[in-house]
């Protein structure tokens, strides 16, 4: 397979990475982290958040 047509998906996105990805501002990604409709996972000082937990939400099942 060529490697230039293999395409990664990430397992998860700094929260500057879902506001550009998803279109949401900042302020509302972690007002949805907040409500519990968002998960984020806390490595070192870095807030993450799930690929599967972005998708979800942008997909009405959050």
């Amino acid at each position: 397979m060529n490697s230039a047509n293999v395409i990664i998906e990430p397992l998860a996105y700094s929260v500057s990475e879902a506001c550009r990805v998803s279109s949401l501002g900042r302020t509302r990604l972690y007002q949805l982290i907040g409500e519990g409709r968002l998960e984020v996972r806390k490595i070192g000082k870095r807030t993450l958040i799930p690929a599967a937990s972005l998708r979800a939400l942008i997909g009405g099942e959050g």
